[in-house]
């Protein structure tokens, strides 16, 4: 039976690869940069696309040993506190190019805060008061950094990727503020 990620079939040993998660696509791209431990790979995430795409820890760490046993990665040196490296080999980089030139599918949102706007009903007036509160702070923040990032992006699709994220902040601001006292 082929392997595996994410109950996908792949073919990663022969020219064409079928399909990657974008999980795991995002990972195989950031180690186009070089070798990454698994926390270097969760930070590295935040820092370059968590502002439109989040990875979690779990979701790194469940990862990498599928990618490692589909031949896309390999172990790299061993670092402080047990930390392993990874590298990626090149059936991974035809991988990730695969992945690169499939259709995309559909954008699905994830936000727990929509999520929990949604349900707020069952909370107390107050309760819902500082739910939003906190999250006009917290996007008010992001709002800031973002503007940094599309203002430093030089690339015009890193630039159109920071445009995006600086949206989807004044977008979530906007609903958190037609929202009733």
């Amino acid at each position: 039976m082929p392997t595996t990620v994410d109950s996908f079939p792949l073919s990663w040993h022969r020219r064409d690869v079928t399909e990657l998660n974008a999980t795991s696509a995002a990972l195989l791209g950031l180690l186009h940069e070089g070798p990454m431990t698994g926390g270097e790979l969760v930070a590295a995430a935040t820092d370059r696309f968590g502002g439109f795409f989040s990875v979690t820890r779990s979701q790194v760490y469940r990862e990498l040993p599928a990618l490692t046993d589909a031949g896309l990665l390999r172990l790299g040196k061993q670092g402080p506190r047990s930390s392993q490296q990874y590298v990626i080999t090149a059936a991974g980089k035809r991988a990730f190019k695969s992945w690169l030139n499939t259709e995309p599918g559909p954008d699905n949102v994830r936000s727990p805060l929509i999520l929990r706007l949604l349900y707020s009903g069952s909370l107390t007036p107050k309760q819902r008061a500082n739910l939003v509160d906190s999250a006009r702070i917290q996007y008010t923040e992001k709002l800031d950094e973002a503007k940094k990032a599309a203002k430093a992006a030089d690339d015009p699709y890193e630039k159109a990727a920071a445009d995006f994220t600086v949206a989807h902040n004044r977008a979530v601001l906007k609903m958190i503020d037609a929202i009733p006292e």
